[in-house]
């Protein structure tokens, strides 16, 4: 009987017929475009085409609904606005200030952060030729600044490319709560990003894990994004890591791992043919994008499950996040050293193949490039090593370093 603003706004105009029961002085105020002004009494009288729906609507749907119980009982496929005229309104407005806030995160990606945000994010796209002609990449979206600014980032950079690829904007809802769910579709809205969302129950899965449970969701995310972006079409995932990012997991794999790790831009997956893992924020600092973020008015999730909803901002010793202390580590070194963030990130280029022991850089299926000493007796999952102590593919349940 009643039909939602959304639901007329989906409908093919030619298919219906909409009837303003206001009165001439409320539509000299203002009309829903395509609208034909009628009087209760004329509405009563009403012999139009049966073949069309019939919309009705007046300040607030009350009245028109009515109207449209009238209609039918007259063999008409009537429908009153939910809301009415002012729902409509309502609609209209939040829409323009959506295109409005669009426009204008757009502009300052151009202008203001061109330099620290556009350009290291061309600059990686161009030294690792992480975008190419035919690509169609799946932009993963969690729901955070960085995967936002990079989807972004993306639209822009199809506006301007030179050769054609296609992008897709993936979310994944791993059992994110009702509220963090909204906040992501209404910032993809806000920002006019199309988002695929599916679903999966990875936070539950993991929820009574006691050991890493935190490593184990992202292995499975990863897992899970490769596998519908394939079903997409798409031969590549970018994912948003950005610079500091980079280096944090640097000291974190040598200070709690006993390995030299560092995320690369670019990695081959081991599990899905075809398929390849990018970063395209990789030169991109986490204080730009916190300030493009804040210049615009900009508010996200964190990261929202069970475990580490205030993860990275608690200060009790017991729950501080590794990360957080190591963000925490290089603030101080910085106090010292101005330039020990450029250092960390460059010491992956200039490991020595002169050691005592032979340490291959080598591909690893949780999306880093590693570093590491091994045995084979050190497997847990007693896979074959090769000579020089490092295993051939293994996949034991993500946790082996080989």
């Amino acid at each position: 009987m009643e039909i939602t603003v959304q639901e007329l706004a989906a409908l093919d105009p030619k298919g219906y017929v909409l009837l303003d029961m206001r009165g001439s002085e409320a539509r000299e105020y203002g009309s829903i475009p395509g609208s034909v002004g009628v009087s209760p009494e004329e509405l009563s009288r009403y012999n139009g085409d049966r073949g069309k729906k019939v919309i009705i609507y007046c300040a607030r749907g009350q009245v028109s609904l009515d109207a449209a119980i009238a209609l039918r009982e007259r063999s008409y496929d009537a429908y009153s606005l939910s809301g009415g005229y002012l729902a409509w309104l309502q609609d209209e407005m939040e829409k323009q200030e959506a295109a409005a806030l669009c426009r204008q995160v757009e502009e300052s990606i151009r202008k203001r952060f061109h330099s620290k945000i556009w350009c290291c994010f061309t600059r990686a796209i161009r030294e690792y030729e992480l975008v190419k002609e035919g690509d169609r990449i799946a932009v993963c979206i969690s729901g955070g600044k960085d995967s936002m600014l990079m989807a972004k980032l993306f639209q822009e950079l199809k506006l301007h490319n030179k050769f054609p690829f296609e992008v897709e904007f993936l979310v994944m809802d791993p059992g994110y709560s009702p509220e963090n769910r909204r906040v992501i579709e209404e910032n993809a809205r806000k920002l006019n990003i199309p988002i695929h969302i599916f679903e999966s129950n990875i936070f539950e899965s993991v929820y009574h894990v006691e050991k890493s449970p935190c490593y184990l969701c992202a292995r499975m995310r990863r897992g899970y994004l490769y596998r519908y972006a394939q079903e997409l079409g798409c031969n590549k995932i970018a994912l948003g890591h950005h610079y500091d990012d980079v280096i944090e997991t640097i000291l974190m794999g040598m200070l709690w791992g006993a390995q030299v790790q560092t995320m690369m831009p670019k990695l081959h997956s081991t599990n899905f043919e075809g398929m390849e893992l990018i970063r395209p924020l990789y030169y991109v600092r986490e204080d730009a994008i916190k300030a493009w973020r804040d210049c615009n008015g900009l508010h996200f999730i964190q990261c929202a499950c069970k475990f580490t909803d205030t993860c990275t901002t608690c200060t009790n010793n017991e729950t501080k996040s590794k990360r957080m202390e190591v963000k925490n580590l290089i603030r101080e070194m910085k106090k010292t050293n101005p330039g020990v963030e450029a250092h960390i990130f460059r010491s992956m280029e200039n490991v020595s193949p002169h050691l005592t022991r032979p340490m291959p850089v080598m591909p690893s299926t949780n999306g880093y490039w590693m570093v590491s000493p091994s045995t084979p007796s050190e497997c847990p999952a007693s896979c074959t090593a090769d000579r020089t102590g490092f295993s051939a593919g293994c996949t034991e349940t993500g946790s082996c370093t080989r």
